[in-house]
């Protein structure tokens, strides 16, 4: 799940790892999530250390008495000299680095994280997930926009060059994955839900 919006969010202000606490909105749309993804009954719940996210995973624990755990690997890309940038500061100022960001090629950002490290990083998080969750149950994990784009096509095998054909995730909207009837590995059973 992607955590609920900022007040920078709204600004289209550039967070990576910038701990931005939750807006109004945000707190709105975690507590419509949460019965929702609690209906999926979850037994394990992980998030980012982040604020945002934090605050998120709690709407879901709440609903399933889950107290959620915090892995710093769920963390959002780290934007590096960008990071509290406004998006239309950064179209004015550096618009070719602006466009190739905007198309999906993150490794532009001076002094932010590579694509390759933040799949790898968000990828092991959920492996370690996956192999901590009861054989037939299932695991939750509340994490950021961009990390769980390269996340999921690390997950899934994707070269990279795929991962931003998964499109943007919404405010508190999340990806269902589940393994595969055959061979091992996981399959991609729905991306983008919200309540």
């Amino acid at each position: 799940m992607r955590h609920g919006r900022t007040e920078w969010n709204a600004a289209g202000r550039a967070q990576g790892h910038t701990d931005v606490d939750l807006d109004a909105t945000g707190h709105e749309q975690a507590a419509r999530m949460g019965p929702v993804v609690a209906g999926l009954g979850p037994s394990l719940l992980w998030c980012s250390d982040l604020a945002r996210a934090r605050d998120t995973a709690a709407y879901v624990g709440k609903e399933v008495a889950l107290e959620p755990i915090t892995d710093p690997r769920l963390r959002e890309y780290s934007l590096g000299e960008r990071e509290g940038m406004l998006d239309s500061e950064w179209r004015a100022r550096f618009p070719e680095e602006r466009a190739a960001f905007e198309a999906g090629d993150y490794d532009v950002v001076p002094g932010g994280e590579r694509s390759a490290e933040v799949g790898a990083r968000v990828a092991a998080a959920c492996r370690d997930l996956l192999a901590a969750t009861p054989a037939g149950e299932t695991a939750a994990a509340v994490s950021h926009g961009g990390a769980i784009r390269v996340g999921v096509g690390t997950l899934l095998g994707w070269p990279e060059g795929l991962h931003g054909t998964l499109g943007s995730l919404g405010n508190c909207a999340w990806v269902r994955l589940g393994e595969r009837s055959y061979g091992a590995g996981l399959r991609l059973l729905s991306w983008n839900e919200q309540a």
